[in-house]
């Protein structure tokens, strides 16, 4: 697993605990940091790689050329 997997399956871990109910009030909140903490290096990990991706775009003459990636709000 890359750190990205890793991190998913804590952030899914710490869910679970947090849903649990068992868990003290410090522990919870201990456990929200980490989980706020975690989301944000997903986020990075996830906007780096979006800014990597590009497109493959065949022009009418039959040309091949590379453009990034726009996502599209609709």
């Amino acid at each position: 697993m890359n750190k990205f997997e890793d991190n998913i399956t804590k952030l899914d871990e710490i869910v679970k605990k947090l849903e649990g109910g068992n868990a003290a009030l410090d522990e919870c909140v201990a456990l929200f940091e980490d989980g706020v903490k975690l989301t944000g290096e997903c986020i990075k990990m996830l906007d780096n790689a979006e800014q990597k991706i590009k497109l493959l775009v065949q022009n009418k003459d039959g040309e091949v050329s590379e453009t990034d990636f726009v996502q599209s709000d609709a």
